[in-house]
């Protein structure tokens, strides 16, 4: 199968800078383009020091530089679920840019650069790929609704413990008995004069006892001579009429 032609797909703008993007419908299996560039030998010294993020590696040996201008297929972005594969052929040293999916015309061609290029360039700064965007957005949309339920349910538990706290206050407040008021002591009198007084009380009982009694007693002793004249006055009357 034949290359697809340049009218197929363009360099523009993407999320992580420029990026390759389909004008037509690509179909599943197609070769989209070929990845080239001068080719550094691992056994020359010369090339040992040539270092840029578009060496794409065949072998141990061989690495094409895919800097050159002319490699258009250098602007196919990473992905982590990509479109698109890298199709390696050590032996001719070739490497071709193949669609393992329909690609859509507007949408962005990728393919995973590998694990190594991987923990190398994109690992630092974070991939920024469709998919793992998508990740980070779920994970942050995660972790907001779960901010949200830790403080709704704190918000909860405050006002569990506050309406708690209020039955308490209720409850106790309801139990508690009002305060009477205190009672005005009165002065007592001083218990040597209580006992003068009482002392004289019983005296003067006693006295007024007394003169009941002796005002009795003379009342009789007074009556007594009286009813004895009486009685001998009837006598001497008898006597005279005897």
């Amino acid at each position: 199968m034949p290359l697809l032609s340049n009218d197929h797909y363009r360099v523009g703008r993407s999320k992580t800078g420029l990026g390759l993007f389909a004008l037509k419908p690509i179909k599943k299996g197609a070769k989209i383009i070929r990845y080239f560039g001068p080719l550094l030998d691992a056994h020359n010294k010369k090339h040992d020091g040539i270092e840029n993020k578009y060496l794409f590696e065949l072998n141990k040996r061989w690495t094409i530089d895919g800097s050159v201008r002319k490699n258009v297929a250098r602007y196919i972005n990473h992905a982590c679920k990509p479109n698109a594969e890298s199709d390696v052929n050590p032996r001719k040293k070739r490497v071709i840019i193949r669609a393992i999916k329909n690609i859509e015309p507007g949408e962005e061609i990728n393919y995973d650069y590998g694990t190594d290029y991987f923990k190398a360039y994109l690992k630092p700064i974070g991939c920024k790929c469709v998919s793992c965007e998508k990740k980070r957005k779920k994970k942050a949309a995660e972790a907001r609704a779960e901010k949200a339920n830790l403080k709704l349910k704190a918000e909860r538990k405050a006002q569990a413990e506050a309406e708690k706290a209020a039955r308490k206050a209720a409850k106790a407040a309801g139990k508690a008995k009002p305060e009477k008021p205190e009672k005005v002591a009165k002065p007592k009198a001083p218990k040597a004069v209580k006992a003068k007084t009482t002392a004289k009380s019983k005296r003067a009982g006693k006295a007024a006892k007394t003169k009941v009694v002796t005002a009795k007693a003379g009342k009789t002793k007074a009556a007594q001579p009286a009813k004895t004249t009486s009685l001998r006055k009837t006598a001497a009357s008898k006597s005279k009429a005897a």
